[in-house]
């Protein structure tokens, strides 16, 4: 009897100890990952693009990233799709041009068998969303922005290419400043595109405009340094700019005399390395137990500026 039991134990535990080795070797290798933003010549989608590959290596050492950039262009961001689904990728970050009209592409690497993961901005049938609370971002920029004007004057919000990272900065700015009715916005609708450039050009466009501007709530940071070079080249102060990103360069703006005066933060880098974690528990048939991970933004001021841990800090 002893014999039987000694023998029934054996095989139960070569059975356990089989049955553990094929469940770890179940686990899909990460071997290459597909990066598709908006824009490479933004260090903020650098940042994510470096982010996403320092999680990648730390899973496996050899994985494959590649990152690209969509330029805002639909049709080039579907031939990425199509470029990563041909190179068998096992997952896509995806920085959506379009949130809706990206969905086609989506659902065909999810036929391919990849794995999708929205970034920064939503994309429809994504198996996961990782972005910043964007609405909480717009919210208190733009509360900073109402408290430094008294709650009066005259305010411009610099929109930016239409990403649901965007639409929900305005729709939270929008929220805090109708509290103040003192607060008339001028404009609201021009996309400076996301850049330094495009800030620049919307501005020159604000001021010769609008002879008495007292605020500007800009999407992000590239924008803002655009909008703040744009005044002082024409000579126009007392315009309070805030924006959202934290980026390095808005550090720079915050510790030196220009119009800039806060930043709600981002953390590219954080994101990233989620939106790869999330993905890669996806691909082994663990899902999140949300959907939509949604990262909280603090306010970067001329005060705190000193104390903030940037996109940049050691990780």
């Amino acid at each position: 009897m002893r014999k039987h039991n000694k023998l029934f134990a054996s095989v139960a535990l070569a059975i356990g100890f089989t049955m553990s080795l094929s469940a770890h070797a179940a686990d899909k290798q990460l071997k290459s990952i597909g990066i598709t933003v908006g824009s490479l010549g933004n260090p903020y989608f650098v940042t994510i693009s470096k982010g996403a590959e320092a999680k990648a290596k730390s899973i496996n050492p050899n994985a494959k990233v590649t990152a690209v950039s969509s330029d805002y262009d639909m049709n080039k961001q579907f031939t990425q799709i199509d470029n990563f689904i041909s190179a068998h990728v096992d997952m896509i970050l995806l920085n959506a041009v379009d949130p809706k009209a990206i969905e086609p592409a989506v659902k065909k690497a999810q036929k391919a068998g990849i794995v999708v993961v929205a970034v920064d901005v939503a994309a429809a049938g994504a198996d996961a969303t990782v972005q910043t609370n964007n609405v909480q971002a717009g919210e208190i920029s733009c509360d900073f922005l109402a408290k430094k004007l008294g709650g009066k004057g005259n305010v411009v919000i610099e929109n930016g290419p239409q990403v649901s990272a965007v639409i929900d900065r305005v729709n939270g700015c929008k929220s805090v400043l109708a509290k103040n009715p003192g607060i008339k916005i001028l404009s609201d609708d021009q996309d400076a595109k996301g850049s330094r450039e495009g800030g620049m050009n919307a501005m020159q466009g604000y001021l010769t405009r609008f002879p008495k501007l007292d605020g500007v709530f800009a999407i992000n940071d590239p924008q803002a340094i655009g909008t703040d070079l744009a005044a002082r080249q024409l000579h126009r102060g007392n315009i309070v700019i805030t924006s959202v990103d934290g980026a390095p360069d808005i550090e720079t703006a915050l510790k030196s005399d220009t119009l800039v005066q806060a930043s709600a933060s981002q953390d590219p880098w954080a994101m990233a390395q989620q939106a790869v974690s999330v993905g890669y528990d996806l691909m082994n048939g663990k899902k999140p137990a949300n959907a939509i991970i949604l990262l909280p933004s603090t306010l970067v001021t001329r005060e705190n500026v000193g104390s903030y841990k940037g996109w940049s800090s050691p990780r």
